[in-house]
């Protein structure tokens, strides 16, 4: 073998080698998850699902999501770690890819930032872009997109027709030349519901918001009216009694889940089970009512505990 070939053939071997043990590391199923000793949960700020507050020196996190989070660790023998994210940097911290939805079509970046988390669970709508990045888990939350206002908005609420899609075309009518605040890359994306095609005078934070600042903003007259998601607007209609009013629809019945990267299926198919057995023996029904009582009214068949 000559020099120029030898040293040909170590250079393939050396590159072989840090792809192999560079794929190894960055799996990261269930059985790697065990191995580490630790679930690293994403999660975003919003509404009850995840709350964040200080405790002496300390950030506790606590929320819906999180007790289910923190749950699922326990029931897989694990310590829990919270990553803190924000709507537009969730996905690539769970996949290690930035994902958007542009112009009505996804956008995958070709960068790879590196795989910092294991869940993303944070009251986390599934809508079929996100479907196209990640698995969802089997749905434990139901939601839907309403236009709220401000209490003195001229804007009056449809009266629901039992039909969801003349609701939504309802209050497409009622928006024309009006201002609504919306949101890219969240459930409350303009694009996915039409909305430019209404007329509205669509208003995009020049920064971003959280969305528990929605409501906030609009009472601070930057816009008559915001879309929000119904746990952010049974929270809102709590913590703002008469300040504000639900118009109707803008979109069909949506359902939120937890996702998990396509790579995880042993990682999501474990977390199921975990989910499944709590809603069989109605724990799951008692942290829900911990964090959002007022919800088993809008939607008392999907918490109905199911008997088998």
């Amino acid at each position: 073998m000559t020099l120029t070939k030898h040293k040909y053939l170590c250079s393939l071997i050396a590159f072989l080698l840090i792809y192999f043990y560079s794929s190894v590391s960055t799996a990261r199923d269930l059985e790697q998850i065990k191995a580490e000793g630790v679930l690293r949960h994403i999660g975003v700020p919003y509404a009850n699902f995840i709350t964040l507050y200080i405790e002496g020196d300390e950030t506790v996190v606590g929320g819906l999501d999180a007790e289910l989070m923190q749950g699922f660790a326990q029931y897989l023998g694990l310590e829990y770690e919270f990553i803190e994210a924000s709507w537009s940097n969730a996905f690539t911290l769970l996949t290690g890819k930035s994902a958007s939805y542009i112009n009505n079509q996804l956008q995958r970046g070709q960068i790879d930032h590196g795989i910092e988390g294991d869940v993303i669970a944070n009251g986390a709508t599934i809508l079929p872009w996100r479907s196209e990045v990640v698995d969802f888990s089997i749905d434990y939350f139901p939601s839907a997109v309403w236009l709220v206002a401000k209490a003195e908005s001229d804007l009056i609420p449809i009266t629901p027709t039992g039909i969801i899609q003349q609701d939504i075309l309802a209050v497409k009518k009622l928006i024309k030349n009006h201002d609504v605040l919306a949101m890219k890359q969240t459930c409350l994306d303009p694009d996915l519901y039409n909305l430019y095609d209404t007329e509205a005078n669509i208003i995009l934070p020049i920064t971003e918001l959280k969305l528990n600042e929605m409501v906030p903003a609009i009472l601070n007259n930057d816009a008559e009216s915001t879309l929000l998601d119904v746990p952010d607007t049974l929270i809102a209609l709590q913590k703002w009694p008469g300040e504000i009013k639900v118009i109707g629809p803008v979109s069909d019945d949506q359902r939120m889940a937890v996702a998990f990267r396509k790579d995880s299926p042993q990682l999501r198919d474990a977390f199921n089970q975990y989910l499944q057995e709590m809603k069989k023996n109605g724990e799951y029904n008692q942290l829900v009512k911990k964090y959002y009582p007022s919800v088993f009214n809008f939607y008392p068949d999907f918490f109905k505990i199911k008997h088998q």
